[in-house]
């Protein structure tokens, strides 16, 4: 009597003596288990187990999760400075231990080890914590598309950047550092010391953005510098960052009288230029600013504003006490 056909799937005795499943997948496609077994019962027992992924519909191409994570930038609405962000962290964080990993073997453990290889190695927290974010959403994409079943970034609270209270300057110590630092930028640190401006929209500032006659400014775009040393206008992340705000009665002297020496002529003219017309760079005016702090003698002057990536100037402005 013949034996009775298998139903779903086939194992066969390869000449090594391990057994080799296959079964036809939903797309019609003959799939191979990833790997031979010792014996008959322990391929039944895989092919079992993919026959009820197949009847509950958790089915996966097991092939689509090899699929490498650096397209996800290419595949995103991102500004320019995102996107170079986004693309240092791959380059020198991701990539170098999980690049050649694909999609569908990384595991929980092995996000856990990288992380913690990446703080043990002297890599910055904020640092790791963008990169863990970064990895998080690429694999969170990935489960949407149904190319990983779940995301193996599970490390709570690991994407969060713990950023310390920063220290607050005093009133008398903004004008020494105006008066500390070339007469051009005085009122440049008194706006960002009184009104709370970023150094990119500070840069972005236009004469027709200033009031003061009514006494306000309007932030309406920011100037971004990227790493290959090309700058990009940008209108502010979100809708609270395009906004109007009320100049202090005691700067407005202050900012006409730059208006009238410094600025450049027009509506449309930049309020902000260099000696030779130039739009103002980062790096040369933190060396500025560091060379005022020393004059002002102004200790804690560094971190007391300061951006990304290291730069002295803020990201977030610089807060004044007692104003």
């Amino acid at each position: 009597m013949a034996g009775k056909r298998r139903q779903f799937g086939r194992v066969r005795k390869l000449p090594s003596g391990r057994y080799q499943a296959r079964y036809l997948g939903p797309d019609g496609q003959l799939r191979p288990a990833p790997e031979t077994f010792r014996t008959k019962r322990d391929a039944d027992d895989w092919l079992a187990d993919k026959q009820t992924e197949m009847r509950r519909g958790d089915w996966q191409d097991p092939a689509a999760g090899k699929v490498a994570f650096g397209p996800w930038i290419k595949e995103r609405e991102l500004t320019s400075t995102t996107r170079q962000l986004y693309g240092s962290l791959l380059k020198h964080h991701l990539e170098p231990v999980l690049g050649a990993v694909n999609l569908a073997e990384i595991s929980p453990p092995l996000v856990r080890s990288w992380r913690a290889d990446k703080l043990a190695a002297g890599t910055g927290p904020t640092t790791v914590a963008k990169a863990y974010a970064l990895l998080r959403a690429i694999l969170g994409t990935a489960v949407s598309d149904e190319l990983i079943r779940r995301n193996p970034c599970q490390v709570k609270g690991a994407s969060t950047v713990h950023t310390p209270e920063r220290p607050t300057a005093t009133v008398q110590e903004v004008y020494a550092l105006a008066t500390a630092v070339q007469p051009r930028f005085r009122a440049l640190v008194l706006m960002a010391g009184f009104l709370g401006l970023r150094w990119g929209e500070l840069i972005g500032l236009h004469r027709r953005d200033i009031d003061l006659e009514q006494g306000t400014l309007r932030v309406r775009r920011a100037v971004a510098e990227l790493e290959n040393g090309q700058r990009e206008i940008k209108a502010p992340k979100s809708a609270a960052g395009k906004r109007t705000v009320s100049i202090p009665g005691v700067i407005v002297p202050e900012i006409r009288q730059h208006l009238e020496t410094y600025a450049e002529g027009g509506a449309d003219g930049r309020v902000f230029i260099g000696a030779k017309g130039a739009t103002p760079r980062r790096n040369h005016f933190n060396l500025l600013w560091h060379k005022a702090c020393r004059k002002a003698g102004i200790k804690g002057c560094i971190s007391m504003i300061y951006g990304t990536r290291g730069t002295p100037w803020p990201r977030q402005p610089v807060r004044v006490r007692g104003s």
